[in-house]
Formats: C-alpha cells, sequence, structure tokens
C-alpha cells in the first residue's frame, strides 16, 4: 500500500498551476476506494454472492448473540433478587431471635407474678392440697 498523501503532496509541489474543475468532471462516476473490504468482496475469497448466501448464517449468529445478551441480564437481574431476599431473611432471622429472647424472659415465674399483680393475683404460699376420694363417694 503506497503513501497517498506523500505522493499527492510531491504532485502539487511540482504542479503549482490550479486546476479548474470541468463540468465534465462532475459528472464522472465516483470510484470505490482500494480498500481491504471492499478487495475482499468484489475481488476477494468474499463475493457479493457469497456474502448474501452467508446472510440467514449472520442473522443467525446474531439472533444467538442477543439471546446471551438477554440471558446474562436475567441471570444478574436473579442474582440482585438472591441478594436482596437473603438480606430479608437474616433481618427477619434477628428480629425471631429477639422476640424469642423476649418471650422467654416475660414467662418465667417473676416477670408472670409482676404482670398479673396488676389484676389483683397472688402467688399462693402455700402448696395445694390433695383431694382423696374413696371409691364409693364418686358414683
Amino acid at each position: 500500500m503506497a503513501n497517498q498523501f506523500r505522493t499527492n503532496k510531491v504532485e502539487e509541489e511540482i504542479e503549482p498551476i490550479a486546476k479548474v474543475e470541468s463540468p465534465s468532471s462532475q459528472d464522472e462516476k465516483v470510484e470505490i476506494p482500494k480498500n481491504f473490504f471492499t478487495q475482499l468482496f468484489t475481488e476477494g475469497v468474499i463475493s457479493k454472492q457469497a456474502a448474501t448466501s452467508f446472510l440467514p448464517f449472520i442473522i443467525f449468529i446474531a439472533f444467538l448473540g442477543m439471546i446471551y445478551i438477554a440471558n446474562r441480564h436475567f441471570a444478574e437481574k436473579n442474582i440482585r433478587d438472591i441478594d436482596k431476599l437473603s438480606t430479608q431473611v437474616k433481618e427477619l432471622s434477628w428480629d425471631f431471635k429477639t422476640l424469642k429472647a423476649d418471650l422467654m424472659l416475660k414467662s418465667t415465674q417473676t416477670e408472670v407474678a409482676k404482670e398479673v399483680d396488676t389484676l389483683g393475683l397472688k402467688e399462693p404460699n402455700e402448696p395445694p392440697l390433695k383431694i382423696m376420694l374413696s371409691q364409693g363417694e364418686f358414683d
């Protein structure tokens, strides 16, 4: 590949005469630039006909790429949801443990006696009496 800018600059230095564009030069067909891709599709291995025959495969590959990207987004969303739920479970387990500890404290005999004392009930000092019935009394 030749250095086009260097050759154009040398030509301009050699010919300092200003070129006047003629109306016929505007009607000329624009040439396709000779770069790698244009040569590949026109003169190279892949022709226009071969490129169009590969079009369904290219569309299929693009579709698979979109599915891959969508699957990645879906997986990341699920991971974020799992993280949120795990933090909620931790918070709820902490709440459960504190409530269970409070219940254990409030269900002790001294705490129950304090709560019931406001209702006017008192704890008996004497042990309960055992009632004994003979065989014939209950009939």
